[in-house]
């Protein structure tokens, strides 16, 4: 899916052609491991995933912690940074070769001052930013890392095993070993 596929669903219309959107659309590809947005940079974009895995990834006390992963035709952004302008406290990772589209915050809150749909879209996808964080608050709370891990493979499973047992298991908040007890308890 591309983000004028994206668009169109959304939106349900059909648009043809990135010319007819609000905004200007750019195609960006990021190699593995490499940063997309670091650590108190201000985040200038909000990006759709064509391709790839997206990691992100906040400074703990000791060690880096995984907030969480963003798939193919998945928007995803240091959001907070991006809505505030203000350094981000969290940093965005390719987890794998990614194609990404991207638009920039001055393009975006242009469209938002003349374009309904523009308006539309950007409610949409902050509603299922905050349900996306409000659930997963919710499952660190009431559910085992096991019921997570379970839910994590069903709804990710073809994502699995591109994303290092090391950084599932920080997502999941247990140590890697009692991720691989996991594993091997569901493989029995």
């Amino acid at each position: 899916m591309t983000f004028l596929e994206f668009y169109n669903t959304i939106l349900n219309i059909s648009y043809s052609s990135y010319n007819e959107l609000p905004y200007l659309v750019r195609k960006v590809h990021f190699k593995k491991g490499d940063i997309i947005t670091d650590y108190d940079q201000i985040e200038p974009h909000v990006y759709f995933i064509n391709k790839g895995i997206v990691e992100l990834v906040i400074k703990s006390y000791m060690t880096e912690k995984v907030l969480d992963f963003f798939f193919e035709n998945e928007m995803v952004s240091s959001l907070t940074s991006f809505l505030t302008q203000n350094p981000s406290d969290v940093q965005m990772l390719a987890l794998t070769d990614c194609e990404l589209e991207m638009i920039s915050f001055n393009e975006l809150q242009q469209a938002y001052k003349n374009s309904p749909d523009a308006n539309k879209l950007g409610r949409i996808v902050i509603e299922q930013a905050y349900i996306r964080k409000a659930t997963r608050e919710k499952d660190f709370l009431a559910k085992t890392a096991e019921e997570r891990y379970m839910e994590m493979f069903q709804t990710h499973a073809k994502y699995i095993s591109n994303i290092p047992v090391n950084k599932i298991a920080k997502y999941l908040g247990i140590h890697p070993e009692s991720l691989s007890r996991i594993r091997k308890k569901l493989n029995s």
